[in-house]
C-alpha cells in the first residue's frame, strides 16, 4: 500500500530552510507557493515554472500549493471581487498547465492564525508557539484599544487581562503585538497596525452569514473551473477554531465543514485537515471528521496541541498533547484503504508535519525560521509521524 506522501513546507531561499536541507530528510514533496507576489495578482507561468523547477533540481517535486491567497475584496464581498475571482481562476490554470493539482488556501478574514508567544520556552529546553486567550484581551483592549472592544469579553476576562498587561515590561508589550501581528505566511515583517486596524475595522462590520455567504460565492466561481482542470481546492481551518476579537469563524468545526461541502458537491471542493488547527478546540471530534469528510480531505497537517479548560493551548511534540494522534493516523490509514477499494487514485495523500518545536542547531538560526517552520524540530515531528505510521500499518495487518 502506498503511504501518505511525506511533503515540507518550504518559503523560499531567504526563511532558513533550503530545498536541499529538505531534501536531505528524505521528503518527497514540496508544499510553497509565489511568496514574492501580491495576493490577488495572477501567478505568471514563468514564475511557477522556475519554482518548480527549482524543486525538482533537488529531486522532489511541488506537490501542494500553500496558498493562493484570497483577496480581501473576495472575503468581504466588495464589487471589485469578480476581477479578483478572474485572476484566481486563470492562477489555478497557469498552475495546472504545470501538473500542479492541490491547492490549499483559507477565508480567514482577518489573518492567517494567531498566537501570543512565538517563543515559549518548554521544560525540556526546546522552545514552541503558544495562544493565551488573556493576552490576547490584553492586545485588544489596552495595546490595540479597539472601540468597543469590552463587548466581546466577560468581565472576568476583562480584569485577568488588565492585572496581565500591568505586568508586562515594555519589551513585553513589544513581544506581544509582533507575535499577534506575524501571522501571514512568506514574510518576516509582521503586519503594520495600520493595516491591521484598517482590516479589523472592515471585516467586523460582517456577520457570519455574510462571511459564508461570499465563501459560496467564490467557491461556485471558482470550482466549475478547477473541475475542469482537475485542480482540487482544499481549504484550512480557521487557526485558532474559534472568535478573536469578536470576528466569525466559518471553517473551524464538524458543522462549517458540512456546510462547505454542501455548498457545491464536486469532490474538487474538499478540504485540508489540520489537526493542530481543529485540535485546538475540546468540540471537535478529530476522527469523526476524518471518517465523514475524508473521501474530500485533500492534503494533511499534523501537529499536536497542549489545551487547557481555559482555551489556552501551546504546540506539543507531534505524539504528545491533546490531539489523539493514533486514532486519526489510523483514520486516514483507513481512508486509504477505501479509495483503494473505490479505484481511486490519489491514494497517498499528501501529509506535511505542520510546526516543529525549536531545539538543538535551530536555535542558533531560530531568527531566520518563519515561526513554526524550524529544520530539526520538523524533521523530528516526521520521524515520529512515520514512525506512527508504520507502526499502525503493522498492527492493522496482525489484527
Amino acid at each position: 500500500m502506498e503511504y501518505l506522501k511525506k511533503t515540507y513546507r518550504w518559503f523560499g531561499p531567504n526563511f532558513g530552510v533550503t530545498l536541499a536541507d529538505i531534501a536531505q530528510l528524505g521528503a518527497e514533496g514540496i508544499v510553497t507557493a509565489c511568496h514574492s507576489l501580491a495576493t490577488g495578482e495572477v501567478w505568471p507561468e514563468e514564475t511557477i515554472s522556475d519554482i518548480k523547477s527549482e524543486i525538482e533540481k533537488h529531486g522532489m517535486e511541488w506537490s501542494v500549493v500553500e496558498s493562493v491567497n484570497i483577496h480581501n475584496a473576495i472575503k468581504y464581498g466588495l464589487p471589485e471581487r469578480d476581477i479578483y475571482i478572474q485572476n484566481y481562476i486563470q492562477t489555478l490554470k497557469n498552475l495546472a498547465k504545470h501538473n500542479i493539482y492541490t491547492i490549499c488556501y483559507n477565508f480567514m478574514p482577518l489573518i492567517d492564525w494567531t498566537r501570543t508567544n512565538l517563543d515559549y520556552q518548554l521544560p525540556n529546553g526546546t522552545s514552541s508557539l503558544l495562544y493565551d486567550p488573556i493576552a490576547i484581551a490584553a492586545f485588544d483592549l489596552f495595546i490595540l484599544q479597539r472601540e468597543r472592544a469590552v463587548e466581546v469579553y466577560e468581565e472576568q476576562v476583562i480584569s485577568k487581562a488588565e492585572a496581565y498587561f500591568k505586568r508586562l515590561k515594555i519589551e513585553e508589550k513589544k513581544a506581544l503585538e509582533s507575535a499577534v501581528l506575524a501571522g501571514l505566511p512568506g514574510s518576516k515583517e509582521p503586519i503594520p497596525m495600520s493595516v491591521f486596524r484598517q482590516n479589523l475595522a472592515a471585516v467586523s462590520q460582517i456577520s457570519k452569514e455574510e462571511l459564508r455567504e461570499n465563501l459560496v460565492y467564490f467557491l461556485k466561481a471558482i470550482l466549475p473551473e478547477a473541475e475542469k482542470l482537475g485542480i482540487k481546492m482544499a481549504i484550512h481551518p480557521d487557526d485558532p477554531p474559534f472568535s478573536v476579537f469578536g470576528i466569525p469563524r466559518i471553517a473551524s468545526s464538524y458543522d462549517d465543514f458540512q456546510f462547505i461541502k454542501d455548498c457545491h458537491p464536486s469532490i474538487n471542493n474538499g478540504f485540508t485537515f489540520c489537526s493542530g488547527s481543529l485540535g485546538a478546540s475540546a468540540k471537535n471530534d478529530l476522527v469523526k471528521i476524518v471518517e465523514d469528510f475524508g473521501d474530500r480531505i485533500h492534503f494533511v497537517h499534523l501537529r499536536n496541541v497542549q489545551l487547557n479548560t481555559t482555551g489556552e493551548f501551546y504546540e506539543a511534540e507531534h505524539l504528545k498533547g491533546t490531539v489523539p494522534m493514533a486514532a486519526v493516523m489510523e483514520a486516514f490509514i483507513t481512508e486509504q484503504l477505501k479509495r483503494i477499494g473505490s479505484g481511486r487514485t490519489d491514494i497517498a495523500i499528501p501529509l506535511r508535519p505542520d510546526h516543529g518545536h525549536v531545539l538543538l542547531d535551530d536555535k542558533k538560526r531560530q531568527q531566520e525560521f518563519y515561526p513554526g517552520y524550524s529544520l530539526i524540530g520538523r524533521a523530528l515531528g516526521m520521524a515520529q509521524l512515520s514512525g506512527l505510521e508504520k507502526g499502525i500499518r503493522h498492527q492493522m495487518k496482525l489484527s
